[in-house]
């Protein structure tokens, strides 16, 4: 394995992904590649729900720049950074891509020639969501390559 390709939600619980993620490579001396999908901006800016709230580098009151042109692109791309800089890995690349989540991160996975994907599933039952319907099920069935899963338990 050469290239691990690790897809990152704003979720608190991301950073675990991304250092399970990095773990592997750094065992098998691969390449990593962060990446965030941006799939609808509306997501992102709900007056109720923003999960970039849930990225420490941002507060509520923060979220109005989100509007701005390439607003979310920017906190994006901090966000990439941030996670790149806890990680200590300087080679490490980030990538940010616009789409659905699923196609996203399989276009990226085939277009990087990455090895292994590796993906969190954010649910008390992660199995039940996997099998119901999730980005992690969409990328499960529709790649050929090998999928690392890591369940995260959601707390309140």
């Amino acid at each position: 394995m050469k290239k691990v390709l690790i897809a990152l939600d704003y979720d608190p619980t991301a950073q675990k992904v991304a250092e399970q993620g990095y773990s592997l490579a750094k065992k098998m001396g691969a390449e990593v590649v962060l990446l965030h999908v941006i799939a609808d901006t509306t997501y992102y800016s709900g007056l109720e729900y923003s999960p970039i709230v849930g990225f420490m580098g941002f507060s509520a009151a923060d979220t109005s720049h989100l509007l701005e042109p390439n607003g979310l692109k920017k906190a994006t791309e901090h966000y990439l950074e941030k996670t790149r800089l806890h990680l200590g890995g300087e080679r490490i690349q980030t990538l940010v891509r616009e789409g659905d989540f699923a196609d996203a991160i399989l276009q990226t996975a085939k277009h990087l020639h990455a090895d292994i994907i590796v993906m969190g599933s954010h649910s008390r039952r992660w199995l039940n969501e996997i099998l119901m319907g999730s980005v992690t099920e969409k990328v499960l069935h529709r790649t050929s390559k090998p999928l690392f899963i890591i369940p995260i338990k959601k707390h309140n």
